[in-house]
């Protein structure tokens, strides 16, 4: 049986990936309220986040020190941190609870998915739909996060424009929710067919 030694464990990716959980409990601390500032710290955190699940991977492979450690953490960390901000932010009636169904729904069928084919040996790459998917929500969640009118000036027209970031974040979650139906029908098919053949 192969084990993983501290080294292999604790290096710069993995660590990334640790502390995108570790601030979970402070992004949903700063979710409980609806107050506008809390609001910006909180899409500010998350945004932070899910910049270093871009470069944890990044470095990983830069590095060449993936881990299987890291590639089980990693997607853990995603979906746990898109389910945190959904999920906080459902009192409020800022997103449509059937939305955070099928979005939670769907993360966790294909993550089962994948501990039945990790089990055979098998090995399902994720589709560019799943990364399509993964950046509309976090666009989706960060202005779903801000939710207030904010007031965008125009240095070189001279314009004002105000913009309903509740808006903008559900133009963006529903495109999110139709590639996470449409990635999780990809995944499925493929799914059935590797393990059918």
């Amino acid at each position: 049986m192969t084990t993983s030694r501290p080294n292999q464990i604790m290096n710069l990716p993995n660590i990334l990936t640790m502390a995108r959980i570790a601030v979970i409990p402070l992004l949903a601390l700063l979710l409980m309220s609806p107050s506008r500032s809390a609001g910006f710290w909180a899409a500010a955190l998350f945004a932070v986040a899910s910049i270093t699940d871009w470069l944890d991977g990044y470095l990983a492979r830069r590095m060449g020190i993936v881990t299987i450690f890291g590639k089980f953490l990693d997607p853990i960390a995603d979906k746990l941190i898109v389910m945190a901000a959904l999920i906080m932010i459902l009192p409020f009636n800022r997103v449509p609870a059937w939305m955070v169904l099928v979005i939670l729904g769907r993360e966790i069928i294909i993550t089962g998915l994948r501990g039945i084919a990790s089990s055979e040996g098998i090995v399902i790459q994720a589709s560019d739909l799943g990364k399509y998917k993964t950046i509309f929500q976090i666009v989706a969640i960060i202005g779903l996060v801000l939710h207030y009118n904010y007031d965008w000036f125009f240095g070189i027209t001279h314009t004002l424009l105000t913009v309903n970031m509740h808006n903008v974040g559900m133009f963006f979650l529903w495109i999110a929710t139709v590639l996470t139906i449409w990635s999780g029908v990809d995944y499925l098919i493929r799914f059935i067919r590797v393990i059918v053949r």
